[in-house]
């Protein structure tokens, strides 16, 4: 697929690197006049391209270019061209198998690194349907069964036992549609449909959304809050960050067996907003903790799997061209973190090329 801004990149680079070589030559031939490691500088330089750019074009191109600056500039007769030497067209057809040798060398590494992206990507999705699959029975049970009981003994039912069953419905619903949710944010992420766009937003104005929707859901859940008091705006999808702050903490309400404390913490450092949720329950067995974001890692409570959200979560912070970690406190309990950085020219894709 062509990228303009590939195509820019890779451009400045093979003249940059040309111009380094055309510039150490002429200070050699200033100091020495030996012109013997010429052409050797320059096969480097074709060689370095090669290796950084995509494709065999540039590293071709900057061959051709680098067999011309050494017969015009550093060949006797000097500013004239001469191929009638055979030493030119021997270097010109080492310079050229040497581009062609690296080039495909480097466009076979890449492809291979590919290949095995892909096969991560697919091995994830597998994991996420498998996940998803046990997840969605225990709820969809729940509710069919509770609506059988409420139709087949309407009559017979007391009105607070037809209540009971009815809010369970509703909660097994509601948790169902997070799930959708969940789901709709990576399969939109991570099949590459929509890019994300990221408007500067007010860390106060995001805390205070995110707490409102987490109370509605566990109104009896205290948390404690500990942002910056000065003013702090950070480039991001909101709706998105503030989906991955929401699923932590109820990640923690869910799995945290024990938890007396829940913290949000968001702190800056080296040009970087970290956000940290953090609780003193049970913490993550230690045979879990390798796999946390890979979508496999089934909850104790059944349905509630943990591994979802998380994949989620850690499926945003990429796409943001954060970071995300999780882990045991020293304390006890646990605490995930992630980063995102504070410029708002912070290009994500760059950042995984």
């Amino acid at each position: 697929m062509f990228n303009p801004r590939a195509v820019v990149r890779d451009a400045a680079v093979t003249l940059l690197i040309l111009a380094g070589a055309l510039a150490g030559c002429w200070l050699l031939q200033q100091t020495t006049p030996s012109q013997t490691l010429v052409p050797a500088i320059f096969v480097l330089a074709v060689d370095l391209i090669a290796l950084v750019t995509d494709g065999y074009t540039y590293g071709i191109a900057a061959s051709l270019i680098s067999v011309l600056a050494v017969n015009y500039v550093f060949t006797a007769p000097y500013f004239v061209f001469n191929f009638t030497v055979p030493e030119n067209i021997l270097s010109t057809a080492i310079m050229l198998a040497v581009t062609i040798i690296t080039s495909t060398l480097t466009t076979q590494r890449k492809r291979q690194d590919q290949v095995r992206s892909e096969t991560a990507r697919e091995s994830m999705r597998a994991n996420l349907l498998r996940a998803i699959s046990h997840d969605l029975r225990t709820p969809l049970t729940t509710i069919y069964g509770s609506c059988s009981a409420i139709i087949e003994n309407y009559d017979r039912l007391p009105k607070a036992q037809q209540i009971k069953l009815l809010g369970e419905v509703r909660e097994e619903a509601d948790w169902l549609i997070r799930m959708v949710e969940n789901l709709l944010s990576v399969t939109r992420i991570d099949g590459g449909k929509v890019r994300i766009v990221k408007t500067p937003t007010v860390l106060e104005e995001l805390i205070d959304s995110v707490l409102i929707k987490f109370r509605k859901r566990y109104p009896g859940q205290p948390v404690q809050v500990d942002i910056p008091e000065d003013f702090l705006s950070i480039p991001m999808d909101a709706v998105l960050i503030e989906q991955v702050i929401i699923n932590l903490l109820e990640n923690a309400v869910q799995h945290a067996a024990g938890m007396t404390e829940l913290g949000l913490r968001v702190y800056c450092k080296d040009g970087k907003a970290v956000f940290e949720v953090a609780d003193n329950g049970c913490g993550i067995p230690r045979d879990r903790l390798d796999s946390l974001f890979d979508g496999r890692m089934d909850g104790a409570d059944g349905h509630k799997n943990m591994g979802i959200g998380l994949s989620v979560c850690a499926t945003i912070i990429r796409a943001h061209g954060g970071t995300i970690t999780g882990g045991n406190r020293p304390q006890g309990g646990a605490v995930f973190r992630f980063a995102l950085d504070l410029d708002p020219d912070a290009d994500p894709a760059e950042k995984e090329a």
